[in-house]
């Protein structure tokens, strides 16, 4: 049986920015771009690490990669694979998630 955990509005995240979750069942962010959500667990592949620099500030300058604060690692939004630092050719661990009646829900085992 699967669990589903819900974790915002959609409205809450904004077009071209990021907002993260700390649940007891780890770390996430999710990411709205050309209106689409992706969702991440909050782990940097090269340290282990959350990736935000402040609350809520997963992107670089130009809300266009997903940047590591650690090392200024850079990942493509859409399919979370790092091209530039440390860990280039790894990816971000992308979440099951679900969107029901406008809020975003985290699936889990």
């Amino acid at each position: 049986m699967s669990s589903k955990i819900r974790l915002c509005a959609l409205e809450e995240i904004q077009e071209g920015e990021a907002k993260g979750f700390y649940l007891e069942q780890g770390n996430y962010f999710a990411v709205k771009k050309h209106e689409q959500i992706f969702l991440y667990r909050n782990i940097c592949p090269h340290l282990g690490t959350p990736l935000e620099w402040q609350e809520d500030k997963f992107l670089d300058y130009d809300g266009e990669l997903i940047q590591c604060a650690s090392h200024g690692a850079l990942f493509v939004i859409e399919s979370g694979e790092c091209v530039y630092g440390p860990c280039a050719g790894s990816t971000l661990t992308k979440a099951s998630f679900s969107i029901e009646k406008d809020e975003l829900h985290l699936l889990g085992p």
